[in-house]
């Protein structure tokens, strides 16, 4: 399950890194590397960070096959993927941040990693891809700036954690954790919901 759910998020992303490269005029190498960069580079950095060299990113041929799949639908595609609401890009966006905020989480746990480094390293493979697609455009990072991205990403690792210690199944905690985490993330983007900023 773990494998299907980061298979998902990396489709996912993919096709959101590559829309933003549409988006910004970005040639086809330009929109393949985002798609990819977006959809796998939160999954690196959190297994460099765990030890698991080479990533798994980079040991399965399936990760970059479904990366460059979903950043090539959005090059070929992108005349209606332009066209799409970007209420449901929001969605999509969200749906790959819970996916990542919980395979990560679950890497960590697996590797016998602390509940709070648990929850980090599940906020970093949520949000890592991201960062990286925004300083190859030269944009501040969505992490740094006052949206609530990260912390939906964060609160549904821990959510996903505090199920687990009160006895809850793997499976229905991760369900949790991630509708948490999607949940979050619509809603404070719907309500326009920010955390505090310096004045």
């Amino acid at each position: 399950m773990l494998y299907l759910v980061d298979l998902a998020g990396t489709l996912l992303f993919a096709i959101e890194g590559a829309t933003t490269a549409v988006a910004n005029h970005l040639d086809l190498l330009g929109i393949l590397i985002l798609g990819f960069t977006t959809a796998v580079g939160g999954g690196i950095i959190r297994d460099v960070l765990l030890g698991a060299t080479p990533p798994s990113a980079l040991r399965n041929w399936h990760y970059p096959a479904v990366a460059f799949t979903g950043a090539g639908l959005a090059f070929l595609f992108h005349t209606y993927v332009q066209e799409i609401p970007q209420q449901i890009i929001m969605m999509l966006d969200a749906g790959g941040l819970a996916l990542f905020a919980v395979s990560g989480t679950e890497e960590a746990l697996l590797r016998k990693m602390s509940p709070l480094v648990a929850v980090m390293l599940g906020g970093i493979t949520g949000v890592g891809g991201g960062t990286i697609r925004d300083l190859f455009l030269a944009h501040v990072p969505r992490v740094l700036q006052t949206d609530i991205y990260a912390t939906a990403a964060l609160a549904g690792a821990a959510t996903m954690i505090l199920c687990r210690r009160l006895g809850m199944k793997d499976t229905y905690s991760a369900l949790v954790g991630g509708a948490v985490c999607f949940l979050l993330r619509v809603v404070s983007s719907l309500r326009h919901w920010q955390l505090p900023a310096h004045l």
